[in-house]
């Protein structure tokens, strides 16, 4: 199985092209001009090699040597790249790192900054066959109200499941509460191909939703039809949280509700983003509030980068709130946001009212959120919502699209809206 790689990060792309016959321990040499990573001629591959033989041409990624070349000799069970696989257990390269069966394939279609060439193909997860990343569609037909965590997880193209200590994908999937604890499947969580008329998802057939109220849209099984559908349970707080919003915070949750899912990395991925929105009936009367919502993905161990762990908020390190700095959709007549009204029809966002904030609404166009990662790395990310001191005025997030970064580079947490 196989994901499409999508990257919304504009990383340097430094490709080398070498030939390693991994079965046979031939050598290779890679010669190279300082931080480029170009390749200045492998050798060529051995045309008398066996049909159990691989010859590779990916060198991706690899940084040349500054001297005369780097020479690789890889047997047929010698793990020369440190990768975890040799060549008899299907690595198709024991001379680079980032080519072995727990790889995702990259197809990359710019040219490299140094030699105005697009590099040639190449086979990063060894199954014969160049340049063929399928897009996984796993989340069409999935029922509204998710059978299982893994659903959501499919709802946000999140399709593999690890089948092994070395293979990457989903480990886990599950429903808690903000704070990691066991939680079952309820209302607050559901999947949709849309969300209200306008919002579509990002990636696949189906997005994902979570809510401090209900997870429906109007004309929707079980949708709140006012601005308030919480349980009034208090929640427990991840530490850190909630997080001050520089208007002074409440220290006790409501409604909480969160998916975490644990995930292994591929081999040679650099990083992963995902898109999300978020909308809120807390707009524009509860601005910079002490009650306000908010939205996090917690992840562990934390990235650089993170704010206790978070990894989605703006540039002035505001949370996912009422009070980020994207908020560009609403429902209030001479608000400049309004110009993006029509984005919340049948959501409930844009006709549901409680009486006391004056039928408004608003949230945010899609935003997308990135975070490095090692190679191969296990971590957990916890998608969570909660109503801040008390459990009026709901909040939802919708999930959708995630993507791996494996074209190299460095990523740096942060999240941007999506250029439209």
């Amino acid at each position: 199985m196989k994901h499409r790689l999508v990257s919304h990060v504009g990383l340097a792309l430094f490709a080398l092209s070498m030939a390693c016959d991994a079965g046979k321990g031939d050598s290779v040499s890679v010669g190279g001009s300082g931080g480029s990573g170009q390749s200045s001629g492998a050798t060529q591959p051995d045309t008398s090699a066996s049909t159990s033989d691989v010859v590779s041409s990916a060198a991706q990624f690899m940084t040349g040597s500054t001297g005369a070349g780097m020479t690789c000799n890889s047997g047929p069970d010698e793990d020369f790249d440190q990768d975890g696989f040799t060549f008899n257990q299907g690595d198709c390269n024991g001379c680079d790192k980032n080519v072995n069966p727990s790889a995702i394939e990259v197809v990359i279609t710019d040219p490299d900054p140094m030699t105005g060439m697009v590099p040639e193909p190449a086979d990063e997860d060894c199954d014969g066959t160049k340049d063929n990343p399928e897009a996984m569609l796993c989340d069409t037909g999935l029922p509204l109200a998710p059978g299982s965590a893994m659903d959501a997880a499919k709802a946000i193209e999140l399709c593999k499941v690890a089948s092994g200590p070395k293979d990457w994908g989903v480990v886990t999937a599950k429903f808690t509460g903000a704070d990691g604890s066991a939680a079952g499947i309820t209302d607050q969580v559901g999947v949709m191909p849309k969300f209200g008329n306008v919002i579509s998802a990002r990636g696949g057939d189906s997005l994902f939703v979570l809510a401090s109220g209900k997870a429906r849209t109007v004309g929707q099984a079980g949708a709140c039809g006012t601005c308030s559908c919480g349980t009034g349970v208090q929640g427990t707080p991840p530490t850190g949280f909630p997080q001050d919003n520089g208007c002074g915070t409440a220290d006790v949750i409501y409604d909480d509700r969160a998916l975490e899912l644990e995930i292994r990395a591929p081999s040679n991925a650099v990083g992963y983003g995902f898109d999300f929105r978020f909308f809120t009936f807390e707009y524009p009367d509860y601005v910079c509030s002490y009650v306000n919502d908010q939205f996090i993905a917690l992840v562990n161990p934390p990235p650089t980068g993170s704010l206790n762990g978070n990894i989605a908020f703006d540039n002035m390190s505001n949370p996912v709130s009422v009070n980020i700095a994207f908020f560009d959709v609403c429902n209030v007549p001479g608000d400049p946001c309004n110009a993006n009204a029509a984005e919340m029809g049948n959501t409930g966002f844009d006709v549901w009212n409680c009486g006391f904030n004056d039928g408004y609404a608003g949230g945010t166009s899609w935003l997308h959120t990135v975070a490095p990662v090692t190679g191969g790395q296990t971590f957990t990310i916890r998608f969570a919502i909660w109503d801040t001191g008390d459990s009026l005025l709901n909040s939802t997030s919708i999930i959708d699209n995630w993507v791996w970064v494996a074209n190299g580079g460095t990523v740096t947490v942060g999240t941007n809206p999506v250029p439209q």
